[in-house]
C-alpha cells in the first residue's frame, strides 16, 4: 500500500482515558506504515461545537469562520479520515457531532445545487474512512438500538467519498465491564487492523 494522508480526528474529554490510548496505538499504527498523520483532538484543542445562528442562516456557503479554516483545510488535505471517540447514548459525543455540523459542510465536504439536483461530493478524495469506538452496551444492545454514531460516518459521512472507500469499524463493547484482559486484547486489534487499513 502506498502512503497516505490521515486525518486522525479524536474525540474524548479525559487525557488518561482508554480512548486515548485507541487513539495513540492507532497513530502509530498508522505511522510504522509510512502514512503522513494529522491528529485534530476536539477537546485539547478547545474546538467549539455549537453551531451559530448565523451559520445556520449561512449553511449555502463554506464556513466562514477562521477557527474552522484549519480544520476544513484537513478534511480536503486528508485521503483516509479515522474516527476515535466513545460512543455515548449510542451515538456521537456531542462535540464530535458538533465538528461534523460545522466542517463537513457545503462547499467543504459536499455542493448544493442550485437546482434541487443532487447533492455533488467534494471529498471523492478519501478512499478510507474508519470509526474506533467503545460502547457501554453490549454488541446486541447496541444493535438492538441501530447503531447511530456507526451509520452517521459510515453510511452518511462515507456516501459523500470514494464511491470504493473502505471502511473500519472497530468497537470494544460492554466497555462498562471492561478488564485488563479485554483491553489489551482490543488495543491489539486494533492495531492489527489500522496497519490494515
Amino acid at each position: 500500500m502506498l502512503p497516505m494522508r490521515c486525518l486522525v480526528v479524536y474525540c474524548h474529554p479525559v487525557p488518561e482515558s482508554f480512548a486515548a490510548a485507541l487513539r495513540d496505538t492507532a497513530v502509530a499504527a498508522l505511522s510504522d506504515r509510512g502514512h503522513e498523520v494529522r491528529l485534530t483532538d476536539l477537546y485539547a484543542e478547545g474546538f467549539d461545537p455549537v453551531l451559530s445562528a448565523d451559520e445556520r442562516r449561512n449553511m449555502d456557503c463554506a464556513p466562514t469562520d477562521p477557527t474552522l479554516a484549519p480544520h476544513i483545510e484537513n478534511v480536503k488535505w486528508a485521503q483516509a479520515v479515522l474516527f476515535v471517540y466513545p460512543t455515548w447514548w449510542y451515538g456521537l459525543p456531542a462535540m464530535l457531532k458538533g465538528w461534523l455540523d460545522r466542517v463537513w459542510a457545503t462547499d467543504v465536504a459536499f455542493k448544493l445545487p442550485t437546482d434541487g439536483g443532487r447533492i455533488v461530493s467534494l471529498v471523492p478524495h478519501i478512499t478510507r474512512i474508519g470509526v474506533i469506538t467503545t460502547c457501554g452496551a453490549t454488541w446486541w444492545i447496541s444493535l438492538l438500538m441501530g447503531q447511530p454514531g456507526r451509520k452517521t460516518i459510515l453510511r452518511g459521512m462515507r456516501a459523500l467519498c470514494a464511491p470504493t472507500a473502505r471502511t473500519l469499524y472497530l468497537a470494544h463493547y460492554d466497555m462498562d465491564r471492561s478488564t485488563t484482559e479485554s483491553r489489551t486484547a482490543f488495543l491489539k486489534r486494533v492495531r492489527t487492523k489500522v496497519l490494515r487499513f
